[in-house]
């Protein structure tokens, strides 16, 4: 047996090591060709573009890991198959649960490599990456803007250009959202404007010409502003818009910059401000009930002389609606920090549940393999890119449910693996049943 399983791992090495490298490839390949034209003509070293995608490459790692081993499984037990391996091992006496046992103690192996990649190596990377992202744009600020689409060049605002001229250094068709104030949410157009960076190089500086604010309370929705101006500017402060390194200092604002550590640290705690907020709830209730028992209490006599008296009427109005305005702040608060709870939790379970997708993806493919019977790359490629294409879309969608708090975080990217799994022990029990128990 000890032989059989080194041949059925050393079947696999092969087209895993081409499958892994050929996707990281592509990813590579896909992320030059969409930052191309931010890159080239911008006067950026062609060492730190370098340095940039190889950084960028550590999360393509992370998904290419689970796709390469969904394609040598595919390969190989299509290939054991083809050449009538499988039915010797078969005639042998050996299941496919048996044949699948090395294969899967190695992927879960690689689950184990893969969870410590991503919550190691790839906060890391993404952090340096993001910096690096950053460094450019503020040295370069026409770098961080991309035509018709909403860039994130400074935390908190996100700015809408529709086309920029790279003589002029002119922007036309702008709009900034900023999301900074918790209280209010601010949207500002431009016909025209400009960007650039102060001269001791501290602040970034964005110039509006004919345009509008538009301000509006978070809360209560009534309270809205409108400004019209001929020229306004945007001054964003930071520690340094020259490319400097900023790595060590900048704060880390992003999921993807946190180890799973981090997110359950973050997670637990606005789960603890929803707890207290809970309780802050009960306050205005008690006031509110505290109120009505001491004007019952004062007698029929007193409630009439209190209705009757229209100024005191109006205290008690005015008191009623302080407390229920408490009272709408404080689940507002609970709205936001359940959807920030979410967020948080998501990322934190989405690191174990793709880490555990390289032993799940070997539960699926080798019985894909054996029905794939044909093997080769063409086929083990295609049928893994669907597979995986559905594995994602759940993936991305249980992100989604989990966000908007439609379903508990921990259940929503758990779906794709159990759904995963219960087609891979569906299509081992059907193989089980029909194909090795035949005479094919």
């Amino acid at each position: 047996m000890k032989i059989i399983d080194r041949y059925i791992l050393k079947s696999h090495l092969g087209p895993f090591v081409f499958a892994f490298i050929t996707l990281l490839f592509v990813f590579i390949l896909q992320f030059f060709t969409t930052f191309a034209d931010r890159f080239i003509g911008k006067g950026i070293g062609f060492a730190t573009i370098v340095e940039l995608i190889f950084l960028q490459s550590a999360w393509m790692v992370g998904l290419a890991a689970p796709m390469a081993v969904l394609v040598a499984v595919v390969m190989a037990f299509g290939s054991l198959t083809t050449t009538s391996e499988m039915t010797v091992f078969r005639a042998s006496g050996l299941s496919l649960h048996r044949l699948m046992l090395p294969v899967l103690f190695v992927g879960l192996l690689l689950s184990l490599l893969v969870e410590r990649f991503n919550n190691i190596v790839l906060p890391q990377a993404n952090y340096y990456a993001k910096s690096m992202m950053l460094d450019i744009a503020r040295s370069k600020p026409a770098f961080g803007l991309t035509e018709n689409t909403f860039s994130k060049l400074v935390d908190g605002y996100s700015i809408f250009v529709r086309t920029y001229n790279n003589r002029s250094k002119e922007l036309q068709g702008i709009v900034i959202y900023d999301s900074t104030r918790p209280d209010y949410s601010t949207m500002a157009t431009a016909e025209k404007g400009s960007i650039d960076v102060a001269d001791d190089g501290q602040y970034l500086v964005l110039t509006l010409y004919n345009g509008e604010i538009h301000q509006v309370n978070r809360f209560d929705k009534k309270s809205y502003r409108n400004m019209s101006f001929g020229k306004h500017r945007f001054v964003f402060e930071s520690s340094g818009f020259g490319f400097a390194r900023s790595s060590s200092n900048r704060e880390r604002t992003d999921n993807s910059e946190l180890s799973a550590h981090e997110l359950l640290m973050i997670g637990n705690e606005f789960e603890r401000k929803i707890h207290v907020a809970e309780k802050l709830i009960q306050l205005p209730l008690e006031h509110i009930e505290q109120g009505m028992k001491q004007s019952l209490a004062s007698g029929a006599g007193a409630s009439t002389r209190l209705l009757r008296s229209s100024k005191k009427a109006t205290e008690v109005a005015g008191y009623v609606d302080q407390q229920l305005a408490i009272l709408d702040g404080e689940l507002a608060s609970i709205e936001l920090n359940k959807s920030t709870y979410n967020k948080f939790m998501a990322a934190y379970h989405k690191k174990y549940s793709l880490s555990l997708a390289c032993f799940v993806f070997v539960l699926v493919g080798a019985p894909l393999g054996v029905l794939a019977r044909r093997g080769g790359f063409g086929v083990g490629a295609s049928m893994s890119l669907l597979f995986f294409i559905f594995y994602w879309m759940l993936m991305i969608s249980g992100e989604k449910i989990a966000v908007r708090g439609l379903l508990d975080p921990m259940l929503s990217m758990w779906i794709p693996n159990i759904g995963m799994v219960g087609i891979g022990i569906g299509l081992v029990v059907g193989l089980t049943r029909s194909v090795f128990n035949t005479s094919r």
